[in-house]
């Protein structure tokens, strides 16, 4: 029998999602890695292993099996828009975005994460790591334009229900992400979308975010904070490696 913690990320296809679940499986000397996507389809793609689980988030019955036994749980679930077809870029103007039905992010960021959050107090999860977006604290923010989803809005919401919840947290509001290689830039923690204001330090890899989600199961210094996370640019600073101060310096509890 293993002593390890068991991990469950949820919304492990998904870019972010993916890379955290790969990163747990690296660390099989750490932890044992479970995943949950939607589809069979979903599971094929990352590889199609017994350690991941089919649900749908809004179904709080569907999730139950894969929170079962688990230790922590890391949230990566989230709506994504789509661009409506017939986008010309050459007539000017944004292209227009909508959500697919039963997947606005009152749904998802919302009624979804909830039922996570519910789950996983009920199983006696010890740890949750959620992550979100910055922009938050601006209702205006385009990104609730987009689709007319309000996703910040209720991420938001789904966020401070975590900060309620009683379960130990870390909220990671992470800034816009970069498809890039992890552990070459210096993180930065910033909060109430401080870090927006300045265009070089507001976007991250989703390498790092990932790294950070995986770090944040180690350091009791991560627990009931949450923070806007950018990064430097390559080149600029110190790559972050000791995540023991990293989390130190935050004491934000929302």
């Amino acid at each position: 029998m293993t002593n390890l913690p068991t991990v469950l990320v949820t919304g492990a296809s998904g870019r972010t999602g993916h890379l955290v679940y790969e990163k747990l499986k690296q660390g099989s000397d750490q932890f044992v890695a479970r995943g949950l996507v939607r589809s069979e389809e979903s599971k094929a793609k990352i590889g199609g292993s017994d350690d991941v689980f089919i649900g749908d988030i809004r179904n709080c019955e569907a999730i139950v099996p894969a929170i079962h036994g688990i230790d922590a749980l890391i949230i990566l679930t989230s709506a994504a828009p789509k661009m409506k077809p017939g986008y010309d870029p050459s007539k000017g103007g944004p292209p227009e975005f909508y959500y697919e039905e039963g997947s606005y992010p009152e749904q998802v960021d919302w009624i979804g994460q909830k039922n996570q959050i519910d789950a996983a107090k009920e199983a006696g999860v010890k740890h949750i790591v959620l992550v979100g977006s910055m922009g938050g604290t601006n209702p205006n923010h385009p990104l609730n334009r987009m689709g007319n989803g309000n996703i910040l809005v209720w991420k938001r919401k789904s966020e401070q229900y975590l900060a309620d919840s009683g379960v130990p947290y870390t909220i990671i509001r992470a800034g816009g992400l970069l498809d890039k290689e992890g552990g070459k830039r210096e993180l930065l923690v910033g909060k109430d979308d401080e870090l927006l204001a300045t265009v070089e330090l507001r976007t991250v890899p989703r390498a790092d975010v990932a790294e950070v989600c995986i770090q944040a199961l180690l350091f009791e210094e991560a627990k009931n904070k949450a923070f806007d996370l950018g990064s430097k640019l390559e080149g600029q600073g110190s790559p972050t490696t000791n995540f023991k101060a990293f989390f130190s310096q935050i004491s934000a509890r929302f």
